[in-house]
């Protein structure tokens, strides 16, 4: 195989609800798939055309993407296995949501060959997929790649810095941080935020996205709020204290039974299924009212 070959067989490294996901999307669109688990036996439910294996294939395959969970150890611990068992042969995409790109390619060693390939919650239902390259990247890996995740019905969101969070999840926290603090303050409940998301912001950017309205609005009125308001944000660094104590008592959402939500006597599964099927349902509404994602 050279450089310029289509990818043909994907490696997904991680079986949780995510590698599922991805495992999915990629089998769906014609690819030879197989899931890295330390427990395949465990995988009932794994989509068709996906071959779960407990070890690494013999042969490397042309794209693996790394799922597990976000701790840098174990990242960097299955990137080096990676890189003494292929070498340089395989593309390798990280999915993290937020640790930093350089430091994982670092324990792969190849990092001409390896980029950020990002994916939110569920993989296979969302249109779009942060891709994001190294300096060292070489463009025609990251053309291949690209090119992959379009034969997945999914366009690429092509980052050339790989900055911290990336686009979506920098643009999710910035909110997330500002909601918190709101609510931790008195200002509104985790209801009001959540009203506000669905019923205001939610439905206006699905239509005209998150700037694009405010050309629509008119520019002047945002660069006067704009000064308004903007210095009395919260630009605190520290991650906010409601989250942090929810997270070290356990309380960790719907799985936990208790987040900022009572979720007690609710099957997690079920709860899943809904909201997927909802959203599904929405992405194909929204996809004939203004189409999907531009490239």
């Amino acid at each position: 195989m050279t450089d310029t070959t289509p990818i043909a067989t994907v490696l997904v490294a991680g079986s949780g609800t995510m590698g599922r996901g991805i495992a999915k999307s990629f089998a769906e669109g014609g690819f030879e798939v197989s899931i890295l688990s330390r427990d395949p036996a465990r995988l009932t439910d794994l989509p068709a055309g996906v071959t779960a294996l407990s070890e690494l294939p013999a042969a490397a395959p042309d794209l693996i993407i790394e799922t597990i969970i976000e701790r840098m150890e174990d990242k960097r611990a299955l990137f080096a296995r990676l890189s003494a068992a292929y070498g340089d042969a395989p593309i390798v995409g990280s999915n993290t949501s937020g640790l930093p790109l350089p430091d994982l390619a670092a324990a792969y060693g190849h990092p001409q060959r390896f980029v950020g390939i990002h994916y939110l919650q569920p993989a296979d239902v969302f249109p779009m997929v942060e891709l994001i390259c190294l300096p060292e990247t070489s463009e025609t890996v990251l053309q291949r790649t690209a090119v992959a995740i379009r034969r997945t019905a999914k366009e690429p969101l092509i980052q050339r810095k790989a900055v911290p969070g990336f686009l979506v999840n920098r643009l999710q926290h910035a909110i997330l941080h500002e909601a918190y603090h709101l609510v931790e303050t008195g200002v509104c409940d985790v209801e009001a935020v959540d009203n506000v998301a669905k019923y205001l912001l939610g439905p206006r950017m699905c239509v005209t996205g998150l700037i694009q309205q405010k050309d629509i609005g008119g520019l002047e009125t945002h660069a006067l709020a704009q000064r308004a308001i903007v210095p009395h944000l919260h630009h605190g660094a520290e991650p906010n204290p409601i989250l942090q104590t929810l997270y070290a008592e356990g309380k960790t959402g719907l799985s936990a039974g208790q987040g900022f939500y009572d979720w007690s006597g609710q099957d997690p599964k079920d709860v899943r299924r809904d909201a997927t099927a909802k959203l599904n349902q929405l992405l194909a509404y929204l996809k004939s009212l203004v189409g999907g994602p531009v490239g």
